[in-house]
């Protein structure tokens, strides 16, 4: 071999042949944690600038007079639960809340229970004192309106538990945002590496006889 076919084996490679190199060796499940740390950051962050919201919740109950059967107590508390957000009850209740009908539209839901004649007043606000003004004033309107058609359906609502104060917000923390952030990123991870193609070397790596080789093949 002569010295300048040396020179050139020894010489160091270029600066982008070596970050070639590099980038070639990375891991191939490298979208994994990098997709894991972006679902924590995204959820982290949405968690941080959210506002916070708090709900309040109030109970009525569904008893029935001395004329009806005490079974359909149960069939008029789910009608009640829907007739609690419709707008002849939430009009009657705004005064009260101190909040227009649009809010307590968007802020109000009413449920029933499997177990009792019971619905459940839930309203929800970023002040707590509003959220529960609004559950306790629906609750109110709930029970007004169906006392003035008591004669006729022969059940009486009656309030069961007021609202009180919350004291935490319902919202999630930022702890639960990025915890549920980083779980969705390393899902969609997983997902990019089970259908990700696999690479396979096309081109054989030619085979460079050693120097002493050949230069006992070149004497010959």
């Amino acid at each position: 071999m002569t010295e300048a076919a040396q020179e050139r084996a020894t010489a160091p490679r270029p600066l982008a042949a070596r970050i070639g190199t590099r980038t070639r060796s990375a891991p191939h499940w490298w979208p994994l944690p990098a997709a894991l740390l972006l679902g924590a950051l995204v959820g982290g962050v949405y968690g941080a600038a959210s506002t916070p919201e708090y709900t309040a919740t109030s109970y009525v109950i569904a008893v029935p007079t001395s004329q009806t059967d005490p079974t359909s107590a149960a069939g008029f508390a789910q009608a009640y639960s829907r007739v609690a957000t419709q707008v002849a009850v939430l009009s009657d209740a705004q005064v009260a809340a101190g909040v227009p009908v649009e809010t307590l539209r968007s802020g109000i839901r009413a449920e029933t229970s499997p177990d009792a004649p019971m619905v459940a007043i839930s309203a929800s606000s970023q002040k707590p004192d509003t959220a529960m003004e609004m559950a306790n004033a629906v609750a109110r309107a709930l029970t007004a309106n169906a006392a003035h058609v008591k004669k006729d359906t022969h059940v009486e609502l009656l309030r069961f538990t007021r609202a009180v104060r919350p004291a935490e917000p319902s919202s999630p923390s930022t702890g639960l945002t990025t915890l549920v952030g980083a779980c969705a990123g390393g899902l969609l991870g997983g997902l990019a590496l089970l259908l990700r193609p696999r690479r396979e070397a096309t081109h054989a790596t030619p085979t460079v006889p050693a120097p002493a080789a050949a230069a006992q093949r070149g004497g010959a």
